[in-house]
């Protein structure tokens, strides 16, 4: 790499890891580091909701997916609309006055401790899954770009995350996701205008080469049949509102930023805003995907076979090769920008998570400031280090964003179903609901795991899973809870 790149490179990593350190307070409060003191504009707030979304699965993983296959993926992005609607009209006004920070504290209530803990355990394993995913794709281009050991570079990365979310907390996650934010946007639209306006054609060529591919329209959102053992665009959508609608309802991530917001409605405006954007700006990474395609296609320059097997390797390889000097140095930097918001947020929340659904309950009975701060910083280092162990772990998948979705189905539990029966107004009995948390969870499982250990199937798509999951939560639950009420009529 060239000396100009790697400075844009190093000077922009280091800066944001300085900039977060920036917001280090003598004499914070454990509640101001895991809600910001709830003083952050929405227009911020919701840049980080959407920095959150694009993370390096994004930045990556999508162009690999429209380089390899075609748009199908794309259809997750059009389910986030019905999951921002809900969130800014149900969801934002329920979490600001609830009270804790914490988004399970709720399902404690409606029935019992198990079902926070059941939650907040699911949480954290699709959390550590998560960072342990996009600090692969970080070490991606860096291997391709300088050869330097992976390893090396996700425990280099996770101890830069792990500094500055320890020193500023939420504050500091969510400014520097802002910035980040910005920055991967510009990077994405200079990286496509130049690939578009390097085809021998002119750019039209880019969406007549892959439109008419070999292999089918690259720019095929999948088949509309009612087939849910293969990936249609129904099977997409139907997951993509089922993860969004629990992204936006239960997840940690998003709730810790309902309450960083100024006011209620700078709140409503950052859940609609942050994801409202992620529509046209993971349409942006698709299309680069598929301009990647066509570039290589009409031998503008040569694919090597043994990249053109690795799809996430691609688009890394044409930054590496291709790109101008400053420019590989900035798209790199874009990359890292996306990473490190999303494992950010992840460190932070999890954190947060461990003080206020497994620390303050069952080991402080009285608050301690100063001894809940430590315990927070600490729970993002070790958090931190687990997702670099993870990232290590996953140096051998083929597809990231496969398996990131498997993971994320199977370790988030269908928490969504646990949380509906929560939210209806019929009373649902605490063991009915825990009766429905053990069929959903066996279900998941059984999908998820039946091609790995060789178990009858269901013909049903792993991804699936959750949304099957989710469903027999919650109607196990609510008819047990039927019978359950109708018996004891029937003993009074």
């Amino acid at each position: 790499m060239h000396v100009i790149d790697f400075i844009v490179f190093i000077v922009f990593t280091l800066g944001v890891v300085i900039f977060g350190c920036s917001f280090f307070k003598k004499g914070s409060s454990a509640d101001e580091f895991t809600s910001a003191g709830h003083s952050i504009p929405g227009w911020v707030v919701g840049m980080s909701i959407f920095a959150t979304y694009v993370s390096s699965i994004s930045y990556i993983g999508y162009p690999g997916k429209a380089f390899a296959a075609d748009w199908n993926a794309f259809v997750f992005s059009l389910s986030i609309p019905i999951a921002s609607y809900f969130a800014a009209k149900y969801f934002v006004p329920f979490y600001r006055h609830g009270g804790s920070v914490s988004a399970y504290t709720f399902l404690e209530e409606k029935f019992g401790a198990w079902a926070r803990l059941y939650a907040s355990a699911c949480y954290l394993l699709t959390q550590i899954a998560r960072m342990g995913s996009i600090l692969y794709l970080l070490a991606v281009p860096m291997f391709i770009l300088m050869g330097w050991d992976m390893h090396m570079v996700i425990i280099l990365t996770s101890i830069g995350i792990i500094i500055y979310s320890m020193m500023g907390g939420l504050k500091a996650v969510i400014w520097a996701d802002a910035i980040q934010g910005i920055i991967l946007i510009g990077g994405a639209v200079l990286c496509l205008a130049i690939l578009m306006f390097s085809m021998p054609e002119g750019p039209m060529q880019t969406f007549e080469l892959a439109a008419n591919s070999p292999m089918g329209n690259k720019f095929s959102l999948g088949e509309f049949t009612t087939d849910l053992t293969t990936s249609t665009f129904w099977v997409c959508l139907i997951y993509g509102i089922f993860i969004n609608l629990q992204n936006y309802g239960i997840d940690q991530n998003y709730v810790q930023r309902y309450h960083a917001a100024k006011t209620d409605k700078d709140a409503k405006f950052s859940a609609l805003f942050g994801g409202y954007l992620f529509i046209p700006v993971s349409a942006l990474f698709f299309l680069i995907g598929s301009a990647l395609y066509s570039y290589y296609q009409a031998g503008v320059a040569e694919l090597p076979t043994e990249i053109q097997a690795k799809p996430d390797y691609v688009f890394p390889y044409f930054i590496v090769n291709v790109l101008p000097v400053g420019l590989r140095g900035l798209l790199i930097a874009s990359i890292f920008a996306a990473g490190m918001s999303t494992v950010s947020t992840s460190v932070t929340s999890a954190a947060t998570i461990i003080l206020t659904d497994y620390v303050r309950p069952f080991f402080l009975r009285a608050k301690h400031q100063k001894l809940e701060l430590a315990i927070v910083r600490f729970s993002s280092f070790a958090v931190g280090i687990l997702g670099a162990i993870v990232a290590i772990a996953m140096l051998s998948v083929e597809s990231i964003i496969d398996a990131w979705w498997t993971l994320s189905s199977i370790f988030s539990g269908g928490m969504l179903g646990l949380f509906l029966l929560g939210c209806i107004r019929q009373r649902i009995s605490r063991l009915a609901a825990f009766l429905g948390c053990v069929a959903g969870v066996g279900v998941i499982a059984w999908i998820s795991l039946a091609d790995m250990w060789q178990l009858p199937g269901v013909p049903l798509h792993s991804y699936l899973a959750i949304v099957l999951g989710t469903s027999t939560i919650f109607v196990v639950g609510f008819l047990l809870s039927l019978l359950l009420f109708r018996k004891s009529k029937n003993c009074q």
